[in-house]
């Protein structure tokens, strides 16, 4: 499905961006035409990078790629972006995991006229993921397409209506696995609350959650509310744990006002800018 595009060049060998690199590599993309830039990779990524036969640079090559994907931090944005310049040829598409920056500051920047804001989430790793994905008007069907085969490799891709609607997805999808965790931790220091030994309630609170994000999975015919009230009988255990979860001062407002923090602190990171 790659094996026709490129050249990549992906800027940042972190979490998301080796994450993103080897679902390429895993759909067709040759390790010759992913040029992989990063001024201090880790031992784990150049082991990765000598086994795979990519060649790591130390700063963005000086010739046009087909691809760029800036895989960094939104604070160090204005720096990646004027150095991705001696790679911006007329028909570069410049793909973004950056929370928080704008298309205009992207365009003003780099140089380049076509850019893509993508928000992917760390289950992209095991390609489980979910990518928002908003682009200005120069981009055309063609671009999207590659994008898509790009993102694809990750998991589910969404195109979004607006561009604010990426921090929103940041606030849900962005930051949601995060709260997942601590689903877990919370579940399991209730498990020991009431009894268990730490390691027997991490063990059950662990395997609940990855059991039910399963049973997501493969039932699609039932939605979540289907799922949750076939686990709970009248007036059984899992009735009365709902009720507090499902309290008006419970889950819901509480989930609210988190993907609201998450998603405001997403805006302040663009308007820092």
């Amino acid at each position: 499905m790659l094996a026709d595009v490129g050249p990549v060049v992906l800027v940042g060998a972190g979490k998301m961006g080796m994450a993103m690199a080897d679902g390429w590599l895993e759909a067709g993309l040759s390790p010759d035409r992913l040029i992989l830039v990063d001024p201090n990779p880790s031992s784990a990524v150049r082991n990765k990078a000598s086994t795979v036969g990519l060649t790591i640079y130390q700063a963005v090559p000086d010739k046009h790629a087909q691809v760029i994907v800036l895989a960094v931090k939104p604070q160090v944005a204005d720096a990646v972006l004027s150095s991705v310049k001696p790679s911006v040829g007329p028909d570069t598409v410049l793909i973004s995991v950056m929370a928080g920056i704008s298309i205009a500051k992207m365009e003003q920047l780099s140089g380049c006229a076509k850019i893509i804001r993508a928000m992917p989430n760390t289950p992209a790793q095991i390609g489980k993921g979910i990518t928002g994905v908003f682009s200005n008007k120069a981009v055309d069907p063609q671009d999207r397409m590659i994008a898509d085969n790009l993102l694809e490799a990750s998991g589910d891709v969404v195109w979004l209506n607006e561009e604010d609607d990426i921090n929103k997805v940041t606030g849900v999808a962005g930051s949601g696995p995060a709260y997942v965790f601590h689903m877990v931790e919370a579940l399991a220091e209730a498990a020991e609350a009431n009894g268990l030994t730490p390691d027997m309630a991490m063990r059950f609170a662990r395997q609940t959650i990855v059991g039910a994000a399963a049973l997501l999975e493969y039932d699609t015919q039932s939605s979540a509310a289907q799922l949750r009230e076939n686990v709970t009988s009248p007036n059984g255990t899992t009735y009365a744990g709902l009720q507090v979860l499902m309290a008006d001062n419970g889950l819901v407002p509480l989930m609210e006002k988190t993907v609201r923090a998450a998603t405001e602190r997403a805006r302040e990171l663009g308007e820092d800018e």
